[in-house]
């Protein structure tokens, strides 16, 4: 029996009670012994029935604490195999030692006892190997250390928690909570827009009725598509939509790749312009409200990057799609009109104009600053061009312009130009829309008023809080879109000719001698320029080469070699480093091989960077490529500087190049 409930004054108050007993029986017997014999006899049975009937109280006492803990010692094995989780104990080397009932029904076998926990539940491998060491809760002091992950055994999902100072498993069965979830998400609401880009083109020289004829048709094949895809379509007008679909219906649309896109432009290739779409599409907003404005710009990126593609926001991830076809000049001169007057404003408005353009400054883009800076000159408002020591690629250009005295002084550094910029100033970005990409960001950071002015497709990087944005990737360069404004910017325009010729060379460069992206709107461009003194002689001896650059690229070619029969790739000898000018060059000169319709060149630079340049004719989407290795750049030009070697790059181009050839093909 336990001390405690010896120590209780229920098991002494009978011994008391006899003590006193036989004080009263010695005291009666000092008076009459024979009375005090049979009291002594009497109390001493009385005693002897007492002992016994406690011996027999504590052995059954004993007999039921003893059954009492036996049963609940049953009734808990029973509730611990019978409870609705997994239970698994093992041993140092992972080998189960014991399981609950529950474990074995998990695995279908009544006893796991000498299995291996590697070969059972082989989606823990990552933890058995060290590897999700990095994921185990830290714990409070006197707490156990646990690890959670998810596993999958036989289509049904659990929680594994391991105990690893008791090596004891716990699985906990989530398949309804998993379901729910993965419900959750695939019903979370998207929202996107979708628009006929260039609708006013492809029906251009129509009549009423084969306008309407051509908008129900191509309205006829999205529907169609729509229900495909489980989309509720609205239409907003004659050329947008709306789109409302859950995120299942997005996967769906996005493993499909958009398929609508070349469905449209096929159904109408018989058109003077295909008719194309663009697409916007928004997902893992907090509210609609934001969803409607993420998928507006969505939209809004899909035709900055020339349309005929979807662009798709997802939370931080921008995925686009399509975009083989090159942009259909669909510009009009009411824009650049309007353009022109709002920015004739914001310069009148300012105490100067500081004129910015990319890193490693091309012709394109020191032409349209010239540009701008004359077109700020006509209003009296004081303008310069920042730039910072030029590149080789614009070096014959800079010696003409130094013998313009007053041309040249109006050239700054970046840390002149950063010293001299007030409130007031008006920052004007020429050739790019990235300030990560701007001769100095830190005037992007600073400038109170920002206007862009580009002809490369929109990327996912873009200057937000620009007051005045002209990109227009329809333009063959930069150089046209300045052009254009300057023919609207004032009543009178006066440029001499070095500034035409200088204009002129941009559109020349960016169009190959005008083979590539040229449009109506580049001729009357560069009519508009000759008709002010644009030398063309004169571009022709910027556009020299040097005999042994020549040279150099012959040496380069030597090494090319043709993949997917269509595609020229160059990767040039280990430790041979060559420009970034110079890997252009090649990418452009191996276009003039016979059935070359794209080319890569990889080389290694001076700077230890890995180069890239990305060049087609059309057929092929380059900036796809490039953008998928972290670069960008235009349909039919593009590049990416990686670390790494030449055999890593080319190793990851090929992987790039298999996946979308495998996706959408490689060629339109």
């Amino acid at each position: 029996m336990p001390k405690f409930l010896q120590r209780r004054w229920h098991g002494y108050h009978t011994v008391w009670a006899f003590m006193l007993l036989l004080v009263l029986i010695i005291i009666v017997s000092v008076y009459n012994w024979a009375l005090g014999v049979a009291g002594l006899f009497l109390s001493g049975t009385l005693c002897f029935y007492m002992l016994k009937a406690e011996i027999s109280f504590r052995r059954n006492l004993v007999e039921y604490i003893n059954g009492l803990s036996f049963r609940i010692k049953r009734v808990e094995g029973e509730a611990v195999s019978m409870l609705p989780l997994g239970i698994i104990l093992f041993s140092e080397d992972r080998t189960v030692e014991w399981n609950n009932r529950y474990a074995g029904d998990i695995f279908a076998r009544k006893s796991l006892v000498g299995e291996s926990l590697q070969e059972l539940l082989p989606d823990m491998q990552s933890f058995f190997t060290g590897a999700a060491a990095g994921k185990r809760e830290v714990a409070k002091e006197g707490v156990l250390h646990d690890t959670r992950l998810e596993i999958t055994v036989d289509e049904r999902f659990y929680q594994a928690v391991i105990i690893s100072s008791e090596r004891i498993l716990y699985l906990y069965d989530i398949t309804e909570l998993v379901v729910l979830r993965e419900r959750y998400e695939d019903e979370k609401l998207a929202i996107g827009i979708v628009m006929m880009d260039n609708l006013d083109e492809s029906a251009q020289g129509m009549d009423d009725q084969q306008r309407t004829s051509l908008i129900a048709k191509v309205t006829s094949e999205i529907t169609e598509w729509s229900k495909q895809f489980e989309v509720y379509l609205r239409r907003l007008s004659s050329e947008r939509y709306l789109m409302l679909l859950n995120h299942r219906s997005l996967q769906a649309l996005e493993e499909s790749r958009f398929v609508i896109l070349d469905e449209v432009r096929e159904m109408t290739a018989d058109l003077k312009v295909p008719m194309t779409l663009s697409i916007g599409l928004a997902f893992g907003a907090d509210s609609a409200s934001e969803l409607g404005a993420l998928a507006q710009s969505s939209l809004d990126m899909a035709l900055g990057r020339g349309g005929d593609q979807a662009a798709v926001k997802a939370g931080q991830r921008l995925s686009f799609y399509g975009g083989k076809s090159n942009a259909a000049e669909k510009r009009t001169r009411v824009r650049a009109r309007v353009i022109a007057h709002a920015l004739r404003d914001l310069m009148q408005e300012s105490d100067r104009v500081l004129i910015l353009g990319h890193r490693t400054p091309d012709i394109d883009a020191v032409g349209a600053a010239i540009g701008l800076l004359r077109a700020a000159q006509m209003y009296n408002v004081e303008a310069s061009i920042v730039m910072e020591t030029p590149n080789p690629s614009i070096t014959n250009m800079m010696e003409q312009i130094r013998k313009d005295d007053e041309l040249y002084k109006s050239f700054i550094t970046t840390e002149q130009s950063l010293q001299i910029m007030t409130e007031h100033t008006l920052l004007i970005v020429v050739d790019t829309h990235k300030a990560s990409m701007t001769m100095e960001p830190r005037l992007v950071q600073y400038a109170s008023r920002i206007v862009v002015v580009d002809h490369h497709r929109r990327g996912e990087e873009f200057i937000n809080d620009a007051v005045l944005v002209y990109l227009e990737p329809y333009a063959s360069s930069t150089c046209e879109l300045v052009t254009e404004l300057l023919q609207y910017i004032h009543e009178k325009v006066k440029i001499s000719p070095l500034d035409a010729t200088m204009l002129l060379a941009g559109i020349t460069v960016d169009t190959k001698h005008f083979a590539l992206h040229t449009g109506s709107r580049t001729f009357e461009a560069a009519g508009f320029l000759r008709r002010n003194g644009a030398d063309t002689v004169l571009i022709q001896r910027m556009l020299k080469e040097d005999l042994q650059e020549y040279i150099s690229k012959a040496e380069i070619i030597k090494h090319a070699r043709m993949v997917y029969d269509q595609i020229a790739l160059v990767v040039t000898a280990p430790g041979m480093k060559i420009p970034q000018l110079l890997i252009a060059q090649t990418a452009d000169t191996l276009l003039g091989m016979t059935n070359v319709v794209a080319s890569f060149v990889i080389s290694e630079r001076p700077d230890g960077l890995i180069g890239i340049s990305a060049r087609s004719l059309g057929r092929m989407n380059v900036q796809v490529v490039m953008e998928k290795l972290g670069g960008g750049g235009h349909l039919s030009n593009a590049a990416v500087q990686l670390e790494g070697t030449c055999k890593e790059a080319e190793a990851r181009l090929l992987q790039v190049l298999a996946e979308i050839e495998s996706k959408e093909g490689l060629f339109e």
